[in-house]
């Protein structure tokens, strides 16, 4: 259920809710709103129990509302925030608001020289985040594995630099923690969608999270992902469309970008589109990331490097800077187009 506080409620009334919960071995998730704080309780309970539950908390003269939740993920559903919930990266950026947010960068950081080369472009033309792997999933076990640590190291030097918040994937819970210190987004790519004690683990931070669909996942498995996330206590989640396995043999996947209103009517978290990955091959990704901002998207995540037949890890996907330049000015077009920014 959700418990919607009025306006005039205080921090005492809000702690009282609390333990009206747990009275009922419920748990509580707090939200704090513009104008009014929302309680999410976690946990099942027969129909008789939630009833009685429901009517001793909506007594409380301080309560303005208490909505049942039928879906089966209770923290991620809309009902939960109907505004929808904004994510403040850093001063200059917020997820989830009228601005679109290009998060743009490199595949893997390969070195020093190429991931600020990259940097210094990418914000000269728009991007508001930088992206680049540290640690990378690779499907064979021969293929460039990441710098790890050092490249970790080399984002942080970047975002020191030329001021652009950075995301990074982590992989294993054992590096969670230095993840964490060195990124301002952690991203949970595909492969770990359904890594339960991975998410668990990232639910206990305090820091934004962009969790990919796995490559087979249907709607529901992926918010539900999202939920376990949330229901550890971190409700900074980013969800992120990056393209599903299909019968298709001309892309490297298939991007279902119909999942993405679907997702704004479903959840109340931002939504964004990876198109690099989504198609695999650079002459696809323009086309594929208007078609998402045009589909409602609060975002991309976007591969570029100078040199892209050099890269070291997924070249094919990338944009040159000259794409990416061109692409940036006829995204801020259709953000026109649609009431928003870039």
């Amino acid at each position: 259920m959700i418990i919607v506080l009025k306006a005039e409620a205080s921090d005492e009334d809000i702690q009282r809710v609390v333990e009206k919960l747990k009275e009922f071995n419920y748990g509580a998730h707090i939200s704090r709103g513009e104008n009014r704080v929302v309680i999410g309780a976690i946990g099942e309970k027969r129909m008789e129990e939630k009833i009685l539950i429901m009517e001793q908390i909506s007594s409380l003269p301080f309560v303005e509302q208490v909505i049942p939740i039928l879906s089966p993920y209770k923290l991620v559903t809309r009902e939960f925030n109907p505004s929808g919930t904004k994510i403040r990266i850093s001063p200059d950026v917020e997820i989830g608001n009228d601005q679109i947010v290009i998060m743009a960068g490199p595949c893997a950081v390969e070195s020093k020289e190429q991931l600020f080369e990259i940097a210094e472009f990418v914000k000269g033309v728009g991007a508001k985040v930088l992206r680049g792997g540290a640690f990378k999933p690779r499907t064979s076990p021969y293929s460039f594995q990441g710098l790890g640590i050092e490249g970790l190291k080399l984002l942080y030097e970047a975002k020191q630099k030329y001021g652009l918040p950075v995301i990074t994937e982590v992989m294993d819970p054992r590096d969670l923690e230095i993840v964490a210190e060195y990124a301002d987004i952690i991203q949970i790519g595909a492969r770990n969608m359904q890594n339960f004690t991975l998410l668990k683990e990232v639910g206990k931070l305090r820091k934004p999270v962009l969790l990919k669909r796995g490559i087979s996942a249907t709607l529901e498995e992926f918010l539900f992902a999202a939920e376990y996330i949330m229901v550890g206590g971190n409700s900074e989640v980013i969800l992120c469309e990056r393209g599903i396995r299909t019968f298709s043999d001309y892309s490297r996947n298939t991007l279902d970008l119909t999942i993405v209103p679907a997702l704004k009517y479903k959840t109340h978290l931002p939504v964004f589109v990876d198109p690099s990955h989504g198609t695999g091959n650079f002459r696809y990704v323009p086309s594929m990331a208007k078609a998402a901002i045009a589909a409602g998207a609060d975002g991309l995540i976007i591969e570029v490097h100078p040199h892209p037949e050099r890269a070291l890890s997924d070249g094919p996907q990338s944009l040159t800077f000259s794409d990416f330049r061109r692409l940036m000015d006829e995204l801020k077009s259709i953000a026109n187009a649609i009431g928003r920014r870039l």
